[in-house]
């Protein structure tokens, strides 16, 4: 492609609404325009970027023996409600009616879609396993959209669903999947981590995600400095420090403390180190109203205490629910005679002679312990962090930051049973299939590597998913023998297989450097009259310092080389 001929609209100035350095960057290099809130054109050199990503996976997947389809943006309500979706999924679910007063939606994900073709064309074992993916655009009623391309409304995703007869069969497809992404993110030249996930409203019984390593990053990541452990920070658990529970009981008494509320207010007035005051939050839940109790420095996790409870809604109890439910008011709730579900972190087990609120205005209770209470059971609720024990071996959590870029489930029975999906087995007896589900979000991982490869004057893009991967740069587009000499070189590179560009604009060299830079090419070939009177041109990699001199007729070999390794 010749730079005269790119539709390459560079800014400036960036909008404010740009937060993070990808959004800017993307802007500022003509890789998106905003359309409205979270939506987004992609443009020539953002969708090149974006299609290279899609054809790694596209090979990597079907290496995999999945197979491709393409499936409708807009669904039935009916799916949605078989699967009970309709009315759990949320306003993120864009719903709308036709001319016929039908009730549809635009697909967040697939998985009804998928299990009903499915469910309609598999009759017997010999159907399966199956594998069947997708590259097909998202919508999600964002409430906040936000991050450019990372967060937005509309977007691409990668969606494969497998189908096995038995969950031996479908933990061969979770792993063929958990190794077909490390291969993918490997081939577009991140640098990642697999972690284990929540399930979220997807579903399902386990997962993993793909999360890409940058400062950047919105996503916690907690991993053990020792063994393998790793989880996103949903999910991520820490050993409790283990001793022999207290045999105290009925020992504490009441103490006066006014206005005092706060953990922080508490501590100090009591002149009582914070890890040594225990929390009772009041939650409002589908199940009634419970009690959940954490050390004083800890908080709770409350995707843990959902998937604990099996619970649907769960939301904090207003001022007036704690004094009618406690006998007092908010900041002074504490589990001695308190006469509500209570469920304790594992932490608390272990506590000796700690700080509680009173159930009344102005009073809380020391010396209490674990005895001078009942709870339901002591249970990991707690968020991890830096410095807790890892749950799977001696070590110590660390914490990093990332970019979820890719997530795998392993569904279960979730999907099929709710719709019905059967087959026949050897015996001829129906049997649901088992179904697992994997996502990739490909506009997610350009931006996810421009988070990761950036400095002051632009992108930095991996060799595999950058637009192009040379730029051929004649200094002064007005002299000849430069002119010559470039198009030769940028002809054979294309002859070569390189996916090459050349300036060939009549443009400052400031520009021309600076533009290349910023688009995030990850090579330049630099031809000017001075080198060029010596017989040499200059190669220059986008992640040094410094270029090379190198003789013109070894250029092309020598691009090729860098291409072949790099990519």
């Amino acid at each position: 492609m010749l730079f005269s001929r790119m539709f390459m609209p560079t800014m400036k100035e960036i909008p404010k609404e740009a937060e993070v350095v990808s959004h800017r960057l993307m802007l500022k290099a003509g890789y998106i325009r905003r359309l409205s809130s979270g939506i987004y054109t992609w443009l020539p050199l953002g969708l090149k970027s974006v299609r290279k990503v899609e054809n790694i996976i596209r090979e990597e997947m079907n290496k995999k023996g999945a197979q491709e389809i393409l499936m409708p943006l807009v669904q039935p309500k009916e799916l949605w409600v078989e699967s009970k979706r309709w009315d759990k999924y949320g306003k993120e679910l864009l719903r709308f009616v036709d001319r016929n007063e039908r009730e549809l939606c635009l697909a967040p994900t697939h998985e009804e879609v998928v299990t009903d073709l499915v469910r309609r064309e598999v009759r017997s074992y010999k159907d399966l396993p199956l594998n069947l993916y997708q590259i097909q655009t998202k919508f999600r009623d964002e409430i906040r959209p936000r991050f450019g391309v990372m967060r937005g409304r509309e977007f691409t995703m990668k969606d494969a669903y497998s189908f096995d007869v038995d969950e031996e069969g479908a933990e061969k497809s979770y792993m063929a999947m958990f190794d077909a992404y490390t291969n993918i993110f490997k081939r577009c030249g991140l640098l990642f981590r697999a972690v284990e996930a929540d399930t979220g409203p997807i579903g399902g019984n386990f997962s993993h995600e793909f999360m890409v390593l940058a400062e950047t990053g919105e996503d916690i990541i907690i991993s053990c400095d020792t063994c393998d452990y790793a989880a996103n920070l949903e999910k991520a658990e820490s050993a409790p420090v283990r001793k022999a529970p207290s045999t105290k009981k009925g020992v504490f008494r009441r103490v006066e403390t006014p206005g005092m509320r706060r953990v922080d207010e508490v501590s100090s007035f009591l002149n009582t180190p914070v890890d040594r005051l225990l929390k009772t939050i009041v939650y409002n839940t589908d199940k009634g109203i419970i009690g959940v109790l954490v050390k004083g420095d800890r908080e709770i996790n409350e995707t843990k205490l959902r998937n604990l409870l099996g619970l649907e809604y769960l939301d904090l109890a207003d001022s007036v629910t704690i004094e009618e439910t406690t006998g007092g008011p908010l900041g002074f709730t504490g589990p001695v005679g308190l006469g509500i579900p209570l469920y304790a972190d594992r932490d608390v087990e272990f506590m000796e002679d700690f700080v509680v609120g009173g159930n009344e205005k102005d009073v809380h209770l020391v010396d209490v312990n674990p005895g001078d209470f009942s709870v339901r059971g002591y249970f990991d609720l707690k968020f991890a962090r830096e410095g807790d024990l890892c749950p799977r071996c001696n070590g110590r959590l660390v914490s990093t930051k990332g970019i979820e870029v890719g997530h795998i489930f392993k569904l279960g029975l979730k999907y099929s049973v709710a719709l019905n999906a059967k087959f026949l087995d050897k015996e001829g007896k129906e049997r649901y299939i088992v179904m697992g589900c994997y996502g990739i979000g490909v506009g997610r991982t350009v931006a996810a590597a421009i988070e990761q490869g950036h400095d002051e004057n632009g992108i930095i893009l991996p060799m595999a998913v950058a637009p192009f991967e040379v730029d051929v740069l004649p200094v002064n587009s007005s002299h000849q023998e430069s002119m010559e000499l470039a198009n030769r070189i940028y002809n054979e590179l294309l002859e070569r297989g390189i996916d090459a560009a050349m300036d060939d604009r009549d443009e400052r060299p400031g520009v021309k450097f600076k533009d290349c830079d910023l688009i995030g090419i990850p090579l330049r070939v630099t031809i000017g009259e001075k080198n060029l009177k010596e017989g040499l041109a200059e190669i220059k990699l986008r992640r040094e310092k410094d270029s090379i001199k190198v003789k013109k007729e070894e250029i092309v070999e020598r691009v090729v080389d860098y291409v072949k390794r790099f990519k």
